[in-house]
């Protein structure tokens, strides 16, 4: 296996051509105050499966691509389609 970071995140945009942009969002607590937070990021992949808005994607790291693109969609994870949610089993 190699040493590529994965990652799992949303589908929030797909208007460019063979590019969406995912949300990352992580949780996790606080050093100092023990508060749990919430944060998130937004990147932008190169994606040749035709991923949909709502769709949960695997992103992989990659070579820079683009100025902005550095993340690849490996696999939808779940794939949404008229309201409902289906598991895509077959990956990339």
């Amino acid at each position: 296996m190699n040493t590529r970071r994965r990652l799992t995140g949303f589908v929030t945009s797909n208007k460019m051509t063979k590019t969406v942009v995912v949300e990352i969002t992580r949780t996790y607590q606080h050093p100092l105050f023990k508060k749990v937070v919430h944060s998130s990021k937004k990147v932008h992949a190169h994606d040749e499966l035709g991923c949909q808005v709502g769709d949960e994607v695997e992103i992989v790291e990659s070579r820079p691509l683009s100025a902005m693109k550095r993340w690849v969609v490996y696999k939808i994870v779940r794939h949404v389609s008229g309201g409902t949610a289906t598991v895509e089993e077959a990956g990339a």
